[in-house]
């Protein structure tokens, strides 16, 4: 499936090399920076404003998947770190008991998409990754909650999912 393998180009992956330190969500977690980053090129910010785009297709189309109870299809389009941490019928377990607890989603807001880059030895595995967060409301949940999908450039360039979770 499309969504799940999107393919990154080299000037793109520039970009985002000199930026990941400085847009990761958790300092704590994320690799040391060496030095400021200098400011994006108008160029290089054009192709980041359209990843986010296309990240935030992605992510909805994963999120569609999953409303329709497709999230084994989700997996099996996932990258190896996913499947390699968790196999396919706890996942569709555990979202099936999220969803159990929470409802359909109700509303989906606009997405803010962040970058990490993490070394091996971490909590993650190591890899460039991109996290697109939903404040998403469900029927049995009035306040919005942060739902999130997680994608890896995989070592053939391709963004795969890496995880969801909802919170």
């Amino acid at each position: 499936m499309n969504v799940l393998r999107l393919s990154m180009s080299a000037a793109l992956l520039a970009a985002f090399a000199s930026t990941a330190v400085a847009q990761q969500p958790a300092p704590a977690q994320a690799a040391p920076a060496a030095a400021a980053q200098p400011p994006l090129t108008p160029e290089q910010q054009a192709q980041v404003e359209r990843q986010n785009a296309e990240m935030g297709a992605a992510a909805q189309q994963v999120l569609q998947m999953i409303d329709a109870d497709r999230a084994g299809e989700v997996w099996d389009g996932a990258s190896q770190t996913m499947k390699g941490t968790v196999g396919r019928d706890e996942f569709i377990r555990q979202l099936a008991a999220d969803r159990a607890q929470l409802g359909a989603a109700a509303r989906r807001d606009a997405p803010a998409v962040s970058r990490s880059q993490f070394q091996a030895g971490e909590t993650v595995p190591a890899g460039i990754y991109i996290n697109v967060a939903f404040p998403t409301t469900f029927a049995a949940q009035p306040q919005p909650i942060r739902e999130l999908v997680s994608f890896r450039l995989d070592e053939d360039r391709t963004w795969r999912v890496s995880g969801y979770s909802v919170r």
